[in-house]
């Protein structure tokens, strides 16, 4: 009988390295395929892992470059034409990396597209898909398979043609000359997470994204001969996903780590495995929410250090969305056995609008904040230090984003567009030569936000000692007699009663049916008992009295009710209009 012997086991695939001798360029190159081009002269890439944190497929950017001009002669072969939209729905793995790369190789614009979310319906996925397609009118529709029924249907509403991306990588690619793109030629329209009704497509020139991937490197001190490595669970369809940690690795050649959003979702803790695992120095980004995520998976028993090394964790990002002071503390808390410092988180600023970055804080110097007096933050242009009332009764710890970013320019205005000195609340504008083209075929809505080269952020800001301290949204700030109340407040405010976190409270203003302005807030709420549901609500009531002086309408609500953007922030003004139509049903509770 004749021996058989074992097969061998497949090969674990490698990572590509962190360090390589090709020397590091600051994004000071003409064009994103330039960009690619010098990238793929190393031996770095982009790396996919599945959800357990398992490296699944290092994409070295030589090969993602081979498959990008193979992807553009596909799409110059289909008709595809410079300037033509190729909509791209934006799943984290090679094969859009290669389609959004090929299509700039044709000279044409990708427009990346939302994933569908857990918390939304099919019929509401297609017709943001729908609305997208209908506002930038691309050539196709490119999607992956598992999306082929949705994408496809939206494609058809929106008449355009819609093909998933495994049919298309076996068209023929018959090689062609490919056209040479101006340094300030569109290079992509992106859409803020936002954008569902009334969608707004960013432009973006290349000229325009280079700079601030210039300023990022620069901003985080990425060291010419550095073991920085990037690691990033972020969706590529949301700015701080797309420019900042893909864009941005590709330009200034840093490998990078990709866990998909989803997978994070339901392991969140393998984000940290994933900083633990590599030698170099740890560049990752993270919204709040992401941070308290992983704080609450740590039990108390467990020594976070028996898991996880965060010692060369060097920036620990924080933007997209308010910073929670409180939040960042507990995550500390949780992790400094394993080796993290806070001095290692990052603050920042930025917008679609700006391409991604407006301030960062220097690395270093962790996070600070100042106690503002609850008064003060109505954004009236008064300086915080003329307060001289009687002795102040709440404070809100307002965290410092940092300084302008390299080439920008922030000034803090009066609604009439006054600038306001140091320590005074208004509007926010800033300027630089990465602030956008304007709206995609919408002049209206670009001349409302832009004015002789400056950008109205649309928030509301400070300036202290040529720092930046963001205070709110203006369009969410809730004014009633007069007196302006920041959302936030009055949800921290019910976050810290017990069995609440951040995320299952909306505030906003309605207006009563005796005609007068008041706070309304959205709670959801996890009792099924009425009773409970009873002393819940008035438990509240008396929270939010306590911070506004008000009587507010206080709903509960079922869990995971609550509307949210595409990238998983609260939308507040769509909770509002679905409460008024009644699409949000609050529990039956006796008055």
């Amino acid at each position: 009988m004749t021996e058989q012997s074992a097969p061998s086991p497949t090969p674990q695939p490698t990572a590509t390295p962190t360090l390589d001798a090709l020397p590091r360029r600051y994004a000071d190159f003409d064009t994103l395929g330039e960009a690619l081009d010098y990238a793929a002269r190393g031996v770095r890439g982009l790396n996919f892992h599945d959800a357990r944190g398992m490296l699944t497929r290092p994409y070295p950017f030589a090969e993602l470059r081979h498959d990008a001009i193979a992807m553009a002669y596909r799409l110059i072969a289909a008709g595809v034409r410079p300037e033509d939209r190729i909509a791209l729905v934006a799943e984290t793995g090679p094969e859009f990396a290669a389609l959004f790369f090929g299509t700039i190789y044709a000279g044409a614009w990708p427009v990346p597209l939302p994933l569908p979310t857990s918390f939304g319906g099919r019929d509401s996925y297609i017709e943001q898909l729908r609305v997208q397609l209908a506002s930038c009118e691309p050539k196709m529709l490119i999607f992956p398979p598992e999306l082929a029924a949705m994408a496809a249907e939206a494609a058809q509403l929106a008449g355009t043609q819609g093909i998933d991306w495994s049919d298309f990588a076996r068209a023929d690619a018959p090689a062609v000359t490919l056209p040479q793109a101006e340094g300030s030629a569109i290079a992509y329209l992106q859409y803020s997470s936002g954008s569902t009704r009334f969608p707004h497509g960013v432009a973006i020139t290349h000229h325009q994204l280079l700079n601030n991937l210039a300023a990022h490197s620069h901003g985080m001190e990425i060291a010419a001969e550095g073991t920085d490595r990037c690691i990033s669970w972020l969706p590529w369809y949301h700015d701080m996903g797309l420019v900042g940690c893909f864009l941005s690795p590709i330009a200034n050649q840093v490998s990078t780590d990709y866990l998909k959003t989803e997978d994070f979702a339901r392991r969140p803790l393998a984000w940290l495995d994933l900083i633990s695992r590599h030698d170099g120095t740890a560049l990752s980004y993270s919204p709040t929410f992401g941070y308290d995520i992983c704080a609450r998976r740590m039990s108390s028993q467990t020594k976070a250090s028996d898991r996880f090394d965060l010692s060369r964790w060097r920036v620990a990002g924080n933007g997209a969305d308010m910073i929670r002071p409180d939040v960042m503390q507990a995550f500390v808390d949780a992790f400094a056995d394993a080796g993290f410092k806070a001095s290692a988180f990052l603050p920042s600023y930025g917008l679609a609008e700006a391409t991604l970055a407006v301030s960062l804080m220097p690395p270093g110097e962790g996070i600070r904040v100042e106690l503002v007096e609850e008064t003060q933050l109505s954004g009236g242009g008064e300086s915080l230090a003329a307060n001289d009332g009687p002795r102040p009764q709440r404070f809100r710890a307002i965290v410092n984003c940092g300084k302008p970013v390299r080439d920008m320019t922030v000034e803090i205005r009066e609604e009439d567009g006054t600038p306001l000195p140091d320590g005074a609340i208004g509007k926010l504008w800033c300027k630089g030569p990465s602030v956008m083209v304007g709206y995609f075929r919408d002049p209206e809505a670009t001349a409302a936000c832009m004015s002789d080269g400056w950008l109205d952020t649309g928030d509301m800001a400070y300036m202290s000692d040529g720092y930046i301290y963001i205070v709110g949204r203006a369009k969410d700030m809730i004014i009633v007699n007069g007196k302006n109340h920041w959302p936030q407040d009055i949800e921290w405010a019910v976050e810290q009663l017990p069995g609440f976190k951040a995320g299952d409270i909306a505030a906003f203003a309605i207006t009563t049916p005796g005609g007068e302005e008041t706070p309304a807030v959205l709670v959801q709420c996890r009792s099924s008992d009425e009773a409970e549901r009873q002393r819940l609500r008035e438990e509240i009531r008396e929270r939010v009295r306590s911070v506004t002086g008000m009587n507010c309408v206080i709903e509960l609500i079922p869990p995971r009710t609550l509307p949210r953007t595409s990238s998983g922030k609260l939308s507040r003004a769509k909770a509002r209009n679905l409460y008024l139509s009644g699409d949000i049903k609050p529990y039956a509770i006796a008055a």
